[in-house]
């Protein structure tokens, strides 16, 4: 289970739809499994089929959400044509067995599917998301 506050997931919808064509990419901060802040990132690929965070960028991520005393809960990206599930290369590149994969679909621009996965050793499985819409 990740909890992430509804203003964040608004946040990641509009980051994504911003993004269009491209893939939109981003960290998720905060402690355990609770989500507190959300980090919209460049994709350097500029691709709307994969993405690439800048180093730099992820640096100055890291070092701003430990300054806060948070640390990374999950990754996200988009999928401006397809479905909100893992492609083989999403899980081939998971490189954080213990983080939260988190990703958009757009298939439907006005109703954005988020769905989140842990992703170990090659396994997808389903995470749920727990937000405080009523």
């Amino acid at each position: 289970m990740i909890a992430i506050p509804q203003s964040i997931l608004d946040g990641l919808a509009a980051h994504a739809l911003r993004e269009l064509p491209n893939e939109a990419c981003g960290l998720l901060a905060g402690s355990g499994s609770a989500v507190s802040a959300h980090y919209p990132m460049v994709n350097v690929d500029r691709s709307p089929e994969h993405f690439s965070l800048d180093p730099s960028e992820h640096f100055r991520v890291l070092r701003e959400a430990r300054s806060h005393g948070w640390q990374i809960v999950a990754s996200y990206h988009s999928h401006p044509q397809s479905p909100a599930r893992p492609s083989e290369e999403d899980v081939r590149l998971a490189y954080d067995p213990d983080i939260t994969y988190i990703i958009l679909s757009l298939q439907e621009r006005e109703n954005p599917d988020v769905k989140a996965f842990s992703i170990r050793d090659g396994k997808v499985e389903p995470v749920e998301i727990v937000s405080d819409k009523p």
